[in-house]
């Protein structure tokens, strides 16, 4: 199973050829960079005081019980008291130790690394490669793009170099020093295999990915260019043992440098936010909602009261541009609005019925560690079986008192999928509206759905908006499926 692991920087693909090889060959050498800038990379030990329960006790038994000589064998009795055996011991407190890299931003002793090298320590060494070590103080964290900053008591440091992560291009060679498995000032190479990842639960970075190697102990490390300039936080490894396989990623230097100046100024990060669920267009969406090529974010759901409710943004709304940003997939949505100053007001281009519609949107506010909850579907009343559809679907009228709880003027209920349409439908959902050749049509009754779905072409690529307890989600079926 592949995994995503937040270990660290580099540990390997040294060049071991000699000057002739690299010379013939056209490889970089890197060693000036290790020279001017390795003394501003540093090593990060932590230590964190934990409580544990002690070993576990054998309870108490007479000895003709048939359990007695179990637990006399293979489970240590507590030490012994007046009244005899104690019970299980108390809590006790052990250290748990760890390891990471950062680097220097400011001769004055501010240190980049990731948040989870640092947030839960209780106790953290800097230790140059000159061997000088410091106790560092946390100034904050950030959890949701994974950067930390940290402080010791020092002047007169050497601070690294910034560079351009925008302009750095696929294929080009990157550099990353730090200490993976504790072997300090560990220098590997590789280059760029993409820009602007996506990564599951990473809303906010668009990552750097290389092939640079990545292992334990390392996060927080500075991937550098070949100018000497840091453009990256090494941050997280795909592996399927945990080790390095040749894929690593680098938070982009300019979101982390944004996120160190607010941590450092005001102590925490602010973020904006508009209140929708989305999802991403995939070809067949396209197809269906008219649009020349798969783009934009598709509106799954509008948070009631929010900013993009109040805007005028509707379910089914295809975001295609947000404060003059093209917004290319659903992905680069999060980070567009994360971005952008709460309390902004900025102009959102969005793809309705066929049509481009511009609207003014006022941003909101994510709050500090906001965790999204969600209740149990409920699905609509089943009712009793008629004559599937061309789609194989069973389908009736939503009764009024389902209308007024799920707050939909109409909609049917699927009773029965007898023939799976390859597309995601299930018994209990609510179809309130049916998208093909670029018009939508909202569902009022089982009769008007199913005569939408007799008269259409048997080619016809069509999307259903279905309601699936409180979720709002689009279920595409092809022309070729929903032909029968």
């Amino acid at each position: 199973m592949k995994t995503l692991f937040a270990a660290g920087s580099l540990a390997g693909l040294l060049v071991l050829a000699g000057p002739s090889f690299a010379q013939t060959r056209g490889l970089p050498d890197f060693t000036q960079i290790v020279e001017n800038q390795g003394t501003a990379v540093v090593n990060i030990s932590t230590t964190q005081v934990r409580t544990r329960q002690g070993r576990p006790q054998a309870p108490q038994l007479d000895e003709d019980d048939p359990f007695y000589e179990f637990f006399r064998r293979f489970v240590p009795r507590g030490p012994q008291g007046p009244q005899g055996p104690q019970g299980p011991q108390g809590p006790r407190e052990f250290e748990s130790s760890s390891l990471g890299s950062g680097f220097v931003i400011s001769a004055d002793g501010y240190i980049l690394t990731n948040a989870h090298v640092v947030e839960a320590a209780d106790e953290i060494t800097v230790k140059f490669n000159d061997k000088r070590e410091f106790r560092a103080k946390v100034i904050g964290v950030d959890r949701r793009t994974d950067v930390g900053l940290i402080k010791i008591d020092a002047v007169g440091l050497q601070a690294v170099r910034f560079g351009d992560p925008n302009k750095l291009r696929v294929g080009e060679w990157v550099v990353a020093i730090g200490s993976p498995f504790g072997f300090e000032n560990t220098v590997t190479a590789g280059i760029v295999s993409a820009k602007g990842r996506s990564l599951p639960q990473e809303n906010f970075v668009p990552f750097i990915q290389t092939d640079v190697a990545i292992n334990p102990g390392n996060s927080g490390g500075p991937l550098f260019n070949l100018n000497g300039e840091v453009v990256g936080i090494n941050s997280q490894i795909y592996s399927r043992t945990g080790g390095f396989m040749g894929l690593s990623f680098a938070i982009p230097i300019d979101v982390a440098l944004d996120i160190s100046s607010q941590l450092r100024t005001v102590g925490r990060v602010s973020r904006g936010r508009i209140g929708v669920v989305i999802q991403e267009v995939s070809r067949e969406l396209a197809d269906s909602f008219g649009l020349a090529r798969p783009m934009g974010a598709l509106v799954n759901a509008v948070e009631k009261g929010g900013p993009a409710e109040k805007a005028g943004v509707e379910t089914g709304d295809i975001i295609l541009r947000f404060d003059g940003k093209a917004v290319n997939g659903s992905s680069d949505l999060p980070r567009i609005v994360g971005s952008t100053k709460p309390g902004t007001r900025v102009p959102m281009q969005v793809w309705r019925k066929g049509q481009t519609k511009d609207v003014a949107v006022t941003v909101g506010e994510i709050p500090d560690d906001r965790v999204a909850s969600s209740r149990g579907a409920r699905p609509g009343e089943r009712k009793p079986a008629v004559a599937a559809n061309r789609l194989g679907l069973v389908v009736s009228d939503l009764p009024e008192d389902k209308r007024r709880d799920l707050r939909v003027q109409g909609g049917v209920v699927i009773d029965e999928v007898r023939e799976q349409p390859r597309a995601d439908v299930r018994a209990g959902d609510v179809i309130i509206a049916l998208t093909a050749k670029g018009a939508t049509t909202d569902i009022k009754s089982a009769r008007q759905f199913n005569d939408l779905i007799a008269n259409l072409d048997r080619g016809t690529t069509l999307t259903l908006q279905i309601r699936r307890g409180e979720a709002t989600i689009f279920a595409t079926i092809k022309g070729e499926t929903a032909g029968g």
